[in-house]
């Protein structure tokens, strides 16, 4: 590598750190602040709940890689071409081309470190965070009741106590627990409880020992009551299926013909791809006149176009999951979009300056 790709490589990587370590502290401080909110905090402990910020961090470093590698090339060579750098670069046969070879060199390891992210990182922090989200959100966790406090909300309809506990060893004494739905009320009423460990092969679940079920049906005539020696008693949510999917390893998701499965697989292999088109397009957008008025535009520009692109790659991928678009060409209609967008912008800005210098 010469001196002005050194000189290009360091004026791209510097701000694409500061940009790096600026979102992924965003991303922290609001993370933290909607899990205080949720009072996360207090069900898992704190240590607990930083933990699980790092895993959602890692999570969200697949999305933040690429935005900030695109905002550290508009930035790096709008600041180039701005004091005339980018001009002496061309007076000296340093082409416009060779400026987009040089990024697309500096984009590679930038794209190999998204896409390690997203098909190795990813799934994993998803599967550890599963377990912590399991923990912190199952309606008869063992971490979150107080004894002899009544726990519930209008939204949820329901309303559990607890007479006493054991942290040490996940057991509950004396549960009471009311369920409200459309159709009817039911009473879980068990002498104890155990709350078993989390995984991602199963949903969040408690053993309760020696109760009853008293259920009131709007319906039927007579109300019932079940009584039971052991019960094991799941927590309903759906999350434990988009989990599933997204804590799975990319190489079980390359045999899988569901189209969520599909959508998650190509979202995973789109975002080395992503990186690159990005900043290739960044390229285009610093290579105007060097004034203060339309390096504004250019930035303001540029943020729509990303925009547009990232609300476009949600809708690709839930098409796909919907089966609104098959798996050919799935995700991958967007992609061929912005290599176009690419190869038109770049060949524009390429005939103006030509025109302008003869």
């Amino acid at each position: 590598m010469g001196i002005i790709e050194r000189y290009i490589t360091r004026e791209l990587l510097l701000p694409f750190l500061v940009v790096t370590v600026i979102l992924i502290g965003l991303f922290v401080s609001f993370s933290v602040a909607r899990f205080l909110t949720g009072a996360v905090s207090e069900t898992l402990g704190t240590a607990a709940m930083f933990k699980l910020v790092g895993l959602k961090t890692i999570i969200a470093l697949e999305v933040l890689v690429p935005i900030a590698f695109y905002v550290a090339v508009i930035h790096g060579l709008s600041r180039m071409n701005r004091d005339q750098e980018i001009n002496v670069l061309r007076s000296v046969g340093y082409s416009d081309n060779r400026i987009a070879y040089t990024v697309f060199l500096i984009a590679l390891p930038v794209a190999i470190l998204s896409g390690m992210l997203s098909i190795y990182a990813r799934p994993w922090a998803y599967a550890e965070s599963y377990v912590m989200d399991a923990q912190a959100e199952a309606e008869l966790n063992v971490n979150r009741f107080q004894p002899g406090r009544f726990y519930g909300s209008e939204k949820s309809g329901r309303i559990v106590l607890v007479r006493d506990k054991d942290d040490a060893e996940k057991r509950m004494e004396g549960i009471f627990h009311y369920i409200r739905t459309a159709e009817s009320r039911e009473i879980i009423v068990a002498r104890e409880g155990y709350q078993r460990p989390l995984t991602l092969e199963q949903r969040p679940r408690i053993e309760l020992l020696e109760g009853q079920i008293y259920r009131l049906e709007y319906a039927a005539i007579k109300d019932s009551m079940v009584q039971f020696e052991k019960m094991t008693y799941f927590d309903e949510s759906d999350q434990v299926l988009n989990y599933r999917r997204k804590a799975a390893s990319t190489r079980a998701l390359w045999d899988s013909e569901l189209p969520r499965e599909i959508a998650e697989l190509q979202w995973r292999l789109s975002r080395p791809v992503a990186t690159v088109l990005l900043a290739l397009i960044a390229v285009s957008f610093t290579r105007s006149v060097p004034r203060k008025d339309k390096s504004d535009r250019t930035f303001i520009a540029a943020a729509l176009l990303f925009a547009v692109y990232y609300n476009l790659s949600g809708l690709a991928k839930t098409w796909l999951e919907q089966g609104v678009v098959a798996a050919m060409p799935g995700v991958w209609w967007l992609y061929g979009l912005l290599l176009v967008i690419v190869i038109v912008r770049l060949s524009n800005f390429k005939l103006q300056f030509s025109v302008k210098h003869r």
